[in-house]
């Protein structure tokens, strides 16, 4: 295991590797909120002959904040990973990521780059066409809801740490007292409210996503060439902010008539929570060690 500083222009990325240096690159991107400890139970018991690397998003974890007013929109994010790689020298690698951390923005933008995809209980956003008129009023209050929140801004105060936990688990029921104080661990300076968590006052995640039509979903999913891994919970996540938008899935690829490549895409129901991955890491490690390790893939059970 070892601590990586990467530098960007408003100062730097952190990330943090486990495995072999010489072996196939993956990069572990984590979820709203979370940071690179969210996969701290789960690689070490993936595969140890390949090199993952799991980096903080910017203002989470251990990574620099962006700039007072400059909003995280996911897209942001995406940035992120194309710079880490760039500053990693990878051309090609796998791309583990859980929830929003990629859904899959990346792979779609970059095809070329990525070999293997796994999604931890992540997809899209994708509208249906009807709901498009909605799209500029939720673009509207989220950039509304940022001033009023910059503008009552309240001075930050010092809490003991089980009260920093307490009110983690409040607002995170899906994460178990264990796995809480893992994520604080990075995503905290204990005694003090800090790095990360204020984004959780600043930015609340239905003001951050990227919902895109179901057409340009479409069309964007049909880019990929990697091999796909859809790893779902048995919890499905209600998205407030636009209609009580529902996370779809599994990812609408009925709309694709394509069989050949279906056949690239595999999807396993994992018995558990949004955060399985933490919480009963042995589970999802079992399927994503399968997945890296197997030659030829399995067609889309959908």
């Amino acid at each position: 295991l070892s601590e990586l500083k990467l530098t960007v222009p408003w100062g730097h990325i952190a990330a943090k590797a486990w495995g072999s240096l010489r072996g196939p690159p993956v990069l572990c991107l984590h979820g709203w909120l979370d940071n690179a400890n969210s996969f701290d139970r789960l690689i070490p018991l993936l595969p140890q002959d390949f090199y993952y690397v799991a980096m903080d998003f910017g203002g989470h974890g251990l990574s620099s904040h962006y700039s007072p007013g400059v909003p995280y929109y996911h897209q942001n994010f995406v940035n992120e990973v194309r710079r880490v790689v760039a500053a990693l020298k990878w051309s090609r690698f796998s791309l583990m990521g859980h929830s929003f951390g990629e859904y899959p923005l990346f792979s779609c933008t970059f095809p070329e780059m990525v070999d293997e995809l796994i999604l931890l209980d992540a997809s899209p956003f994708a509208m249906d066409i009807n709901e498009m008129e909605n799209l500029l009023t939720y673009k509207r209050r989220a950039i509304e809801h940022v001033l009023q929140v910059e503008a009552s801004q309240k001075p930050s105060r010092v809490v003991s740490p089980e009260e920093m936990l307490q009110g983690f688990l409040k607002n995170n029921s899906h994460v178990g007292e264990e796995c809480g104080k893992l994520l604080l661990q990075r995503g905290t300076t204990w005694g003090a409210t800090g790095k990360g968590l204020p984004l959780q006052a600043l930015w609340t995640p239905e003001y951050s996503f990227d919902f895109i039509s179901r057409e340009l979903f479409t069309y964007s999913i049909q880019q990929l060439q990697a091999h796909v891994l859809l790893g779902t919970s048995s919890v499905r996540i209600t998205v407030p902010g636009l209609n009580g938008h529902r996370w779809a899935l599994p990812l609408p690829l009925a709309t694709t008539h394509d069989p050949p490549f279906l056949q690239r895409f595999q999807f396993v129901q994992i018995p558990g929570n949004h955060y399985v991955h933490m919480n009963a890491p042995h589970l999802v490690a079992s399927v994503v060690s399968s997945f890296l390790q197997s030659k030829r893939r399995i067609p889309a059970q959908l």
